[in-house]
């Protein structure tokens, strides 16, 4: 069993082998035109597969880059995406000078290595979430609404390569190709199983994300309530004063006190006297 690594698809090794082998032209478009689906493709004397491998970048966004592999008789061809190195490191852990091994037992190897890579990457999903659930709990920001919003589309994205994931796994565990051998449909039905799981799991990370987003929105809700009912109850306790105060500015004639010497402390007393019991009647209603 031959096993050819390309490390980068405009490498004209890729070409040699292509012609070596009788790979469709199709193919080897896609593998050179990235941002592929994942996908199975049988062909005459070959399986062809595109596999998706995902990683979190620096700046906490969802990189994604294509696995491509042929799988033949007597050979298999692995063409990486040279912008990540999570698929090489992959395969250099999974390669092995073990020629008795069979390609299709060495094609479920790399698969569920592709598939394993993805739990990580959940981990990575479901600590963000806790965090972000104590931030809409204790200190709501426009920040933290902009991390949700970022985090929903990176699980919606992870959501697209676990479903396109789980389709190549379970047409591979039912194809009546010669390629892969009868006593490895079990091991490709784990595969599924464990794609699926992973899929069970970012649905139940998208609800938390929302219940998150609906915490969040409550939080701003009730604050911006606390803030108006603050403001209101300010404006009710002035009102009486205001209003006192605006009769005698009119100047009016026959007003109460107008000629006293003690007028203004009078009014004052009344001004007061209006407010304490405004506010014993918001007390007794419980505004505060």
């Amino acid at each position: 069993m031959d096993w050819h690594q390309v490390r980068d698809p405009q490498d004209p090794e890729l070409d040699r082998l292509a012609e070596r082998y009788r790979l469709h032209p199709l193919h080897i478009e896609d593998c050179r035109h990235r941002d592929q689906s994942a996908k199975v493709e049988e062909s005459r004397g070959y399986l062809f597969v595109v596999l998706k491998t995902v990683e979190i970048a620096s700046d906490g966004s969802l990189a994604l880059a294509d696995l491509d592999v042929f799988l033949g008789r007597n050979f298999i061809i692995t063409v990486e995406d040279p912008k990540l190195q999570s698929a090489r490191a992959l395969l250099d852990a999974l390669r092995q000078p073990d020629h008795r091994m069979r390609g299709d037992q060495m094609f479920y190897r790399i698969i569920d290595g592709v598939v394993d890579s993805y739990l990580p990457v959940l981990d990575r999903f479901s600590e963000i979430i806790d965090d972000l659930e104590d931030q809409v709990l204790d200190r709501p920001a426009p920040e933290t609404l902009s991390r949700i919003f970022e985090t929903k589309r990176n699980l919606i994205l992870l959501r697209r390569v676990l479903v396109n994931t789980r389709d190549v796994a379970g047409h591979l565990q039912r194809t009546e190709s010669d390629l892969v051998h009868r006593d490895m449909w079990p091991f490709l039905r784990d595969v599924y199983d464990h794609v699926a799981r992973n899929l069970d799991l970012v649905e139940m990370q998208r609800d938390l994300l929302a219940g998150s987003l609906d915490i969040y929105l409550s939080s701003v809700a009730n604050r911006t309530n606390q803030v108006m009912k603050v403001l209101t109850v300010l404006g009710t306790i002035a009102l009486p004063a205001l209003v006192i105060s605006g009769i005698y500015g009119m100047n009016l004639k026959g007003l109460p006190w107008a000629d006293s010497p003690h007028g203004t402390v009078l009014v004052s007393g009344v001004m007061l006297a209006t407010t304490a019991v405004l506010l014993l009647i918001l007390r007794l209603f419980r505004w505060f």
